[in-house]
């Protein structure tokens, strides 16, 4: 990394475990997750970081660099220890080596896609015992990386949801019809396999095949659930989580793709697409 962005980049990772007062323009990310720590009591002990650009770009003086930082922190509650991961797209903007911007690349976009908008039930029950610890297992495997088994996607969290749920011996169904089951052959899928909304309708009402039941609070949730969440609150969810481990409290930890990240608080509250309209869906999956 150049100096000037190295600059920038060591700086900023100083504040997540800074104890002297905190000032105006200070790394917006730092002051939100110290923040929704605090509010659980527990903090960022030590935290180590790697940046990696992406793409730079320069025109006179102006310097335009995409970079990416793998964040580790470890966290201390209630006297427990555990390490929470993720990586963040950043964009910055130097003029003459001063900085003129920085922002994060949001990744949790909304677009207009077909998806089910209903469960049609066409089949049979199927038996299954889903498997735990085989679904969280894989989660902390493909967190940070892709599965070259499966096709990724630009928006990958509900793939990489689904791709977790299989490796837990959830039973596909549906095929070929894209708007009904949850399923992945021949280089095609359902809309519930990669659409965050559609996997959210398709938990909320399958009866059969790959099953599950909406719970109301997340300290209801097991080891390889999912929770869903709308962060606008207009009724359309557009990620999701697989529960993955719990915090001091019983709370659960999660891990996404899209924004790839591992052990996470499961309320997000740290996340740039946070608004207090957020809505979410906790489901605990069922055995078939």
């Amino acid at each position: 990394m150049d100096q000037s962005l190295q600059e920038l980049f060591e700086g900023r990772v100083e504040q997540f475990v800074s104890k002297s007062k905190r000032q105006s323009g200070n790394y917006e990310k730092a002051e939100q997750k110290m923040e929704s720590f605090a509010k659980r009591s527990a903090e960022i002990v030590k935290v180590k970081a790697r940046g990696d650009i992406i793409n730079q770009s320069v025109d006179g003086d102006f310097q335009t660099t995409t970079y990416q930082v793998h964040y580790q922190y470890l966290i201390k509650q209630k006297g427990t220890l555990y390490q929470e991961e993720e990586v963040e797209v950043r964009m910055c903007k130097f003029f003459k080596n001063d900085l003129i911007m920085d922002k994060e690349i949001n990744p949790y976009t909304k677009k207009p896609e077909l998806e089910i908008t209903e469960e049609e039930e066409q089949e049979e029950r199927i038996s299954y015992q889903y498997n735990r610890l085989k679904a969280v297992q894989y989660a902390e495997r493909w967190w940070n990386s892709y599965n070259p088994a499966y096709k990724t996607f630009e928006n990958n969290c509900t793939n990489y949801i689904s791709q977790c749920l299989h490796a837990g011996e959830a039973p596909m169904r549906g095929y070929p019809n894209r708007g009904t089951g949850w399923w992945l052959r021949n280089n095609n899928w359902s809309y519930s396999w990669t659409v965050a909304n559609s996997l959210r309708l398709y938990l909320g009402n399958s009866k059969s095949g790959l099953r599950a039941i909406e719970v109301s609070s997340p300290d209801q949730l097991l080891l390889g659930d999912v929770i869903c969440y709308d962060f606008e609150g207009d009724g359309r969810y557009n990620h999701n989580t697989i529960v993955t481990g719990k915090d001091a409290y019983g709370m659960p930890l999660v891990n996404a793709n899209t924004y790839n990240s591992r052990m996470r608080y499961w309320a997000y509250e740290d996340s740039s697409a946070y608004t207090p309209n957020i809505k979410y869906k906790f489901f605990t999956i069922v055995d078939g």
